[in-house]
Order: structure tokens, then sequence, then C-alpha cells
């Protein structure tokens, strides 16, 4: 029993991928907009959706390219929890984003936080447009929401890779 729970936490952020997904998409569901002001108002979902894309990246250096099994299976989840509409929206800002990833997981020599950082900057303003025009939640303001939330949570994630990246090289030359 031990082998086997040691064998499913070596994939923990693999897992935290699959779950993440429908339990965003089906949080669009029921969260309700918030108004700030007058023209402006947004799902407050919006505002986690770049966590989806930072565990992403971990579960992607866990299980590599094996990442877009565990995002089809989330996507079926999905289905089931909040429709095939928002899982199709969900699926199709996904691929964009795992082909902005693969590119630079694939072809790049940047360490992992730049990697992290320059994934989301890419990925986060197509992914939000896609997800919210096809989910039938597209306002302006929601996009620019998702946009920051998924920036911010990228800088956040980025600077601490970046200094574990930063400990392990001065580790390595002592």
């Amino acid at each position: 029993m031990g082998q086997h729970l040691d064998k499913l936490l070596s994939f923990k952020w693999t897992i935290v991928y699959v779950a993440l997904i429908p339990f965003v998409n089906w949080s669009f569901t029921w969260a309700p907009n918030i108004e700030l002001f007058p023209g402006w108002a947004f799902n407050p979902v919006t505002i986690v959706t770049g966590l989806v894309l930072v565990v992403r990246d971990f579960a992607q250096r866990e299980v590599g390219h094996k990442v877009l099994i565990a995002m089809m299976i989330g996507l079926a989840i999905t289905v089931v929890l909040a429709g095939p509409r928002l899982a199709l929206a969900s699926g199709a800002a996904f691929a964009i984003s795992e082909l902005v990833d693969w590119l630079l997981f694939t072809f790049t020599r940047f360490r992992l936080s730049t990697r992290v950082f320059l994934s989301s900057l890419i990925a986060a303003p197509i992914d939000s447009v896609v997800f919210l025009v096809g989910a039938g939640f597209f306002t302006v303001a929601n996009a620019v929401m998702s946009v920051l939330g998924k920036m911010v949570g990228a800088v956040v994630v980025a600077l601490v890779v970046r200094k574990q990246e930063n400990q392990t090289a001065t580790a390595a030359l002592m």
C-alpha cells in the first residue's frame, strides 16, 4: 500500500491539475458577477483561472507531454459537472495554452521560472478570450480580470521557482 501511495504522490501536480480543470469550469456555472462600477462587472472565478495554467506547468514537468491525457480527463469530468459547452470552450482554450507551453518547454532552454512566466504572458490573453467567448461569459471586464489573475499567479510562482533555482545553483557551487 505504501508504494502505491508514494507512486500516486509522485504525480501530485498532475492530480491537482486534473481536479482544478472541472472545479474552475464548474465554478463559472454558479459564481455571481460582481459589478465594481457601472459597466464593469466580472465573474470572480476569472481571477483564479491562472492557477490552472501554472499548475499545468508543474504537471508537465512531472509527466511531460502526457499532460494532454490529464487535460482530457479533466475535460471529461467537466462535461459531467458543467456541461459540454464549458468543456468545449475550456478544451479549446487549454489546447491553445498547451501549444504555447509545448513550444516553450520543447524549443527553449530558458530556466523553468522564465518559461512559467513567458507561458502565461503569451497564453493568458489568448486562452482567456477563447474560453470566455466559447463559454458565453465574454465581457471586457472578465477578460481583463482573467488575464490579470493569470499573470499575478504566474509572477508569484515564477518568483518562487526562481528563488529555488538560485538556491539550487548556490548549493551546487559549494
